[in-house]
């Protein structure tokens, strides 16, 4: 028997009359002005809410995520002292433990009047490992017995960094318990905010978890799952190029090859073409460093090529995003820049020459304003530029990098559009974006006969809403193939 539902009296967010929406095996079958046309299957009464296509996240670490709720809560400390605080209070409190260590995520060290210290971390605890994620995923602060437990040596700071500590993470997750219920109400919790599908950029087998996922009940959300360098070989071997369906339930998409050659703003590793605030001209990695070589980078890219794999590469300060488009362009092949934080002008326009996609997080902007301004200095007109970029014609897609920022793509509209929140004036003004283009950078579908009924209702009218009330949007509705993933309608 054909599923039906008919969506009646829903409002175009692109403006117009109310109309009854037909949604039947999947797709839009039907649009007519309401009540003009026979309605099918379940009818719900819309109210006069608002509908739009069904809403994406072009750049989560779902695994990471997931974690984040069982970590302790480092993102509003300001200082090396809040950060152990917390952790002093935790271990006092006999906090749960994850896989035997006292985990934390959140602490962005950029500027802190005095810096993280090993031996600081090991005088509040020592007696169990501590490892504390920052809050852009590219460091670690742990303490002796972390070290020890994983054969790593530390310098007096206590971070490790990049490429090591990356690996490490990874580790964690590799190990961690998580169960099926937990990713389902992860997923669930996505849905609430009218997402109907995420890019995923874990570094794991996201063929196999993410199949495993969708057989266990996680069926609220599409998946587009990336492959990193590592496992680039196998997934090769098993013949999945770019676009092809992975699991059973139709949900779970093979999409590019992952390849981060740069660090990161907060941890002063994003490779630019001026040094650092403070550090040696002459320091090997006072400009931040390469992670992956361009070398490197091109025989990977050549390689995902030949198979059919695009590419999805990290470039975050301007030198980075400079030698990635370089690469882009000596093998005249398309794909997604990740990030895309520091651009120098005359690099704006090479995205749409070249048909590339800027796959940006608005809120990173809010988040790093002030440490941009201080470690960019005079460089943050083109700092988070999704005006320049957009003007020059790139293609644009919107996402968090969750758990760096929140997975709602609410946040990241609003965050697009003002270049502000809480009692801040707009940072940059000039490269605030249009809601019509930052809810374009946001969705896969349209409303339109024949398209996939993923859509997303909302009790509040997008384009009548303000800043705030835009990042509180009320999701009324979330459906995923014509079928309900969140409803309170």
């Amino acid at each position: 028997m054909t599923e039906s539902v008919t969506l009646a009296g829903v409002r175009p967010y692109d403006g117009g009359e109310p109309v009854d929406l037909v949604l039947r095996d999947g797709a839009i079958a039907s649009i007519a002005p309401a009540g003009a046309a026979a309605r099918e299957g379940e009818v719900v009464e819309a109210a006069g809410r608002w509908v739009g296509p069904g809403l994406w996240d072009a750049h989560v670490h779902f695994t990471q995520y997931v974690n984040r709720r069982r970590r302790l809560d480092l993102t509003e400390t300001r200082s090396a002292a809040d950060v152990l605080d917390i952790v002093r209070w935790a271990r006092a409190a006999d906090a749960p433990l994850t896989n035997g260590m006292l985990m934390g995520y959140g602490f962005r060290d950029g500027l802190w009047p005095v810096p993280s210290s090993l031996d600081a971390l090991e005088e509040t605890v020592s007696d169990v490992p501590v490892v504390l994620v920052s809050g852009d995923l590219h460091c670690g602060w742990m303490n002796r017995a972390a070290a020890s437990r994983f054969g790593i040596e530390l310098d007096a700071s206590g971070l490790l960094r990049e490429g090591p500590w990356i690996a490490l993470l990874h580790s964690f997750d590799a190990a961690s318990d998580l169960s099926s219920d937990t990713y389902r109400e992860a997923a669930e919790a996505a849905a609430a905010r009218g997402v109907v599908g995420i890019v995923e950029y874990e570094n794991t087998d996201n063929v196999s978890e993410w199949s495993e996922r969708t057989a266990s009940g996680l069926t609220s959300l599409r998946a587009d799952i990336a492959v990193w360098p590592d496992l680039l070989d196998s997934v090769i071997a098993a013949g999945r190029p770019t676009g092809d369906v992975v699991d059973e339930q139709g949900l779970i998409t093979f999409g590019r090859l992952k390849v981060v050659v740069d660090g990161s703003l907060n941890t002063r590793t994003a490779w630019c073409w001026d040094p650092y605030p403070g550090m040696d001209p002459g320091h090997p990695h006072a400009c931040g460093l390469e992670s992956v070589p361009i070398p490197e980078l091109r025989r990977l890219l050549e390689r995902a090529r030949g198979a059919g794999i695009e590419a999805a590469v990290h470039a975050i300060g301007d030198r980075a995003n400079t030698a990635v488009l370089d690469t882009f362009e000596a093998l005249d092949m398309k794909g997604i820049i990740e990030h895309a934080q520091l651009v120098r002008d005359e690099d704006f326009d090479r995205f749409a020459e070249l048909g590339l996609i800027a796959s940006v997080q608005p809120e990173h902007a809010m988040d790093d304003r002030d440490v941009a301004d201080h470690h960019w200095a005079g460089r943050t007109g083109r700092a988070f530029a999704f005006g320049s970029l957009h003007r020059s014609g790139a293609a644009l897609r919107l996402g968090s990098d969750a758990p760096v920022a929140p997975l709602d793509p609410w946040v990241s509209l609003s965050a697009a559009t003002a270049r502000s929140r809480g009692n801040r004036d707009a940072w940059h003004p000039e490269q605030r974006l249009p809601l019509d283009v930052a809810l374009a950078a946001s969705v896969r579908t349209s409303l339109a006969v024949g398209q996939p009924a993923d859509l997303v209702i909302t009790d509040r009218d997008p384009y009548a809403s303000d800043r705030d009330q835009l990042r509180e949007m009320p999701v009324a509705a979330t459906l995923l193939g014509g079928r309900f993933t969140w409803r309170t309608m």
